[in-house]
């Protein structure tokens, strides 16, 4: 089965990882919600993409220097549309309790820097819910995901990467990983290399697969998922 990967939620449709995302993501049929986590000054962790607000809400500043109640403020939804005015920047916990009854897996992103203590408070919060069999975490960073195979060797991991090199296939052995995600041209171009990752029990799922017309050349590279913004669609493209 090609994975449905729901990029920060229906990407498309409403404003990145936001809770209307998510919704709408498992309405449109995604097998796998993928966002992103940060941690807040205050040690609080939240479900944002970029390293400050800027972009995505009405606010300005890193994440890592506002607190909480700070971003909680914050309006998530005005930028993409008015008609999303009033969404908020969702803590992990409120994303992790609207997700958990849904049948989707989850593809949860740490982003980097994340001391050893974040990673266990994400971690634990995936664990208060019985969540772990359910998840894998991914990120650019080895480090953490040596962490968090320190704190919880069960959890799957997934290796994200810019482009492949000579020394993928024996770094995700070495980091144990369930998934290698590349770039939707280093899968294009990458087949070979998708096929020595498949032999060893790794799988791949290329980010951002947004262009419709790559779809089917991606699936015949191997991609065991397609992580897109337009979910809805692809869940047309691939039920006969």
């Amino acid at each position: 089965m090609l994975h449905r990967v729901a990029h920060r939620g229906y990407a498309a449709a409403a404003p990145e990882n936001t809770l209307p995302a998510f919704e709408a993501a498992v309405r449109a049929g995604a097998t796998i919600v993928e966002f992103d986590v940060r941690v807040t000054a205050d040690g609080v962790p939240v479900v944002i993409h970029d390293r400050t607000v800027d972009r995505t809400t009405t606010g300005r500043g890193r994440v890592w220097d506002l607190r909480w109640d700070e971003i909680a403020e914050l309006d998530a939804g005005v930028r993409f549309s008015p008609a999303f005015a009033g969404a908020r920047v969702p803590s992990l916990a409120e994303v992790l309790d609207l997700l958990r009854p849904a049948p989707p897996e989850l593809l949860v992103e740490i982003k980097s820097p994340a001391t050893l203590d974040e990673v266990k408070t994400v971690i634990a919060e995936l664990a208060s819910r019985d969540l772990v069999e359910r998840t894998v975490v991914q990120s650019f960073d080895p480090d953490v995901l040596r962490k968090a195979r320190e704190i919880a060797p069960e959890l799957r991991r997934g290796l994200l990467l810019f482009r492949f090199d000579a020394e993928t296939v024996s770094q995700c052995r070495d980091l144990g990983v369930a998934l290698c995600n590349p770039s939707v041209v280093d899968v294009l171009q990458g087949a070979p290399v998708v096929a020595e990752l498949a032999a060893v029990g790794v799988g791949v799922m290329p980010w951002t697969a947004n262009d419709r017309a790559h779809w089917g050349a991606l699936v015949e590279a191997g991609a065991a998922g397609l992580i897109t913004d337009y979910v809805g669609e692809l869940t047309g493209w691939s039920t006969p």
